[in-house]
């Protein structure tokens, strides 16, 4: 095991400043996955379990979703909620039992609610979830099939949980996975800086999110 005195801020920096580290690249046809922007984890002045890293992610989202919507391709927005027993949380409900806890973001509730700021259309696809990943047990495998995207953009949080758990699934799935660093975010900068590092040398290209619209500009020029 290496061992160094740097933070896992400077870490992710020399990774994402060396200009010879591959790439996947953007592929054909993508779809955008904006996970979990709901105020249990974005309204940092109601929860105790929200965070922000960029403070305007949720703007950037909005304009990688409206770049998607002017392709037709699709964008899916997901969330976490549960019933009023939890025990749809299974095991990963039994830690801990506060008001807090993952179990008691109940369907209905305020926790469970789209951030205001989520600029979200009708004919946008809504998903709730029950684990991490944005593929277990939800139909999204299927409607990438059926979009025939080989390309899937992550947004959303946090870093280290779900961003990664649906980063591994997709590349597991063998999709091209994209992860614009200003549309993620986690609690603490350690996790998040240390997840940019390891999702950049092993799951996905992490980018600008400039780069993204400059994609998606490229396809509709195209």
């Amino acid at each position: 095991m290496e061992l160094s005195n740097k933070t896992a801020r400077q870490i992710w920096a020399d990774v994402k400043a060396n200009p010879t580290r591959a790439r996947f690249g953007f592929g054909r046809k993508a779809v955008l996955v904006n996970i979990d922007l709901q105020k249990a984890y974005t309204k940092t002045d109601e929860f105790a379990t929200a965070y922000e890293t960029d403070p305007e992610q949720i703007s950037w989202v909005n304009r990688l979703a409206a770049g998607f919507r002017a392709l037709r391709w699709p964008v899916v927005w997901t969330r976490v909620s549960y019933l009023e027993s939890g025990e749809d949380a299974g095991v990963w409900g039994t830690r801990t039992n506060t008001p807090d806890s993952l179990q008691n973001i109940k369907y209905g509730s305020r926790r469970a609610e789209f951030d205001d700021r989520c600029d979200i259309q009708p004919g946008d696809i809504i998903y709730t979830k029950r684990m991490p990943s944005p593929f277990f047990e939800t139909p999204l495998q299927s409607l990438l099939v059926w979009h025939q995207v080989d390309t899937v953009v992550l947004t959303g949080g946090s870093t280290s949980g779900c961003i990664r758990a649906g980063a591994v699934d997709s590349l597991s799935r063998g999709y091209r996975t994209i992860v614009p660093e200003q549309c993620v975010a986690d609690k603490h900068e350690s996790y998040h800086f240390a997840n940019l590092t390891d999702l950049m040398l092993k799951y996905a290209d992490v980018v600008e999110v400039q780069s993204v619209l400059d994609y998606l500009a490229a396809q509709k020029e195209g």
